[in-house]
């Protein structure tokens, strides 16, 4: 069941960086400049509210340091470069592992 949820969540995760890429393409091409939309800013965009209190309990709860050399880092790539990879490992993941067959002999 955990490697079915791998794959699924690995296959939306790919599609997302898809589109994504596509969305900034269009965006590079109409400004005429390389010109992306950072993860931050489409989480801001969708729900202000859920990113603020992520900040908020991240900082309170887990530890101060992580939200901003590390999460913020993540939320101010493209959100293909983030999705991308992560869809790819965890369909790596979710790959059901094969037996060798051995051979007396």
């Amino acid at each position: 069941m955990v490697r079915f949820l791998s794959k699924i969540l690995g296959l939306w995760l790919i599609a997302i960086a898809l589109v994504a890429a596509v969305l900034d393409g269009t965006r590079s091409i109409a400004a005429a400049a390389w010109t992306t939309k950072a993860l931050g800013q489409y989480w801001f965009d969708l729900a202000p509210a859920s990113l603020n209190t992520a900040q908020a309990a991240i900082q309170r709860h887990v530890n101060p340091y992580l939200w901003d050399p590390v999460i913020f880092w993540f939320l101010e790539q493209p959100v293909w470069l983030v999705a991308g990879p992560l869809g790819f490992l965890l369909l790596w993941l979710g790959e059901r592992r094969r037996r060798r067959i051995r051979f007396p002999g």
